[in-house]
């Protein structure tokens, strides 16, 4: 299946992170070629791609297609390896339902450190 992506939001985005088209390219596990197209708007990319190209540039796949201003991600990857701890956190509160899931976010943001 393919997706319209907002092309100038694709650009913006690679550039807000100071990546070439071949760091990008990289980053989202496509060739330079493929990623240069999708940029000049000649190929539509997969929604796969557009998933992690969301992923990659930290946004939403809304913000990517132009359905939404809001550059806010649909979801965040804690990779075990990298973040154990918040990992651990994560897989525990899965089980947990909105009235517990709202009483530990309450609890995390009155101990906020900003």
């Amino acid at each position: 299946m393919q997706i319209n992506i907002k092309t100038e939001r694709l650009t913006e985005c690679r550039k807000k992170l100071h990546l070439t088209q071949a760091d990008a390219a990289e980053l989202i596990g496509v060739t330079q070629p493929a990623y240069q197209r999708y940029e000049a708007g000649t190929r539509t990319p997969s929604i796969q791609v557009v998933k992690e190209m969301a992923k990659a540039f930290n946004v939403s796949v809304d913000y990517l297609t132009g359905n939404s201003k809001s550059k806010s991600p649909d979801f965040i990857t804690v990779d075990k390896n990298t973040s154990p701890l918040l990992f651990s956190v994560v897989d525990h509160c899965q089980g947990y339902d909105e009235e517990h899931l709202k009483a530990l976010l309450e609890v995390l943001e009155s101990q906020d450190p900003d």
